[in-house]
């Protein structure tokens, strides 16, 4: 029987409350997720916001990459819905990064994955799961790890620089 589920806190760079702009990019081998991190301008007095796009110059991006990586899921639940996914009870808060422990989805790709001829459990053993939550949607993905540079610039030239890497 599984161990139930439980998450542990990430220590990553905190994500704009306001304007994430979560991008991700993915193929078979890698999977690359940048978001705007939390630094509001020296000028910001509560009072007067700013508008950020994807080019945005001068922004703080964080880069995560993962390579490889197993699976990867984006979207809702948003900030104001999380109360309504599954890790909720465990204590997945907006605005964060977690690891899920005794991964349910995990599990559930190593079983789908035993009609293979010659299925290994083990090869599930090392992988973990994550998940980030920003403004409007979720991220989760399954990897072995994944490591996190900070970049300085617009987030989709940022992203387009570590894609190139």
């Amino acid at each position: 029987m599984l161990a139930a589920e439980r998450l542990l806190p990430i220590d990553l760079p905190l994500s704009s409350a306001g304007a994430p702009l979560p991008h991700v990019f993915a193929d078979e081998e890698r999977l690359l997720i940048a978001y705007l991190v939390n630094s509001p301008a020296p000028s910001f007095d509560g009072t007067n916001p700013r508008s950020v796009s994807a080019i945005s110059e001068g922004e703080t991006v964080a880069i995560l990459s993962a390579a490889p990586y197993v699976a990867l899921q984006f979207g809702p639940p948003n900030d104001e819905t999380l109360s309504g996914h599954r890790l909720y009870e465990f204590g997945l808060q907006p605005y964060s990064a977690f690891e899920v422990v005794n991964s349910s989805w995990v599990a559930a790709l190593e079983k789908a994955n035993r009609v293979h001829p010659r299925h290994m459990p083990e090869v599930f053993s090392d992988c973990r799961h994550f998940i980030l939550t920003f403004h409007d949607s979720t991220l989760e993905f399954i990897a072995r790890n994944f490591q996190v540079n900070l970049r300085k610039g617009a987030i989709l030239n940022c992203l387009v620089e570590a894609v190139k890497r």
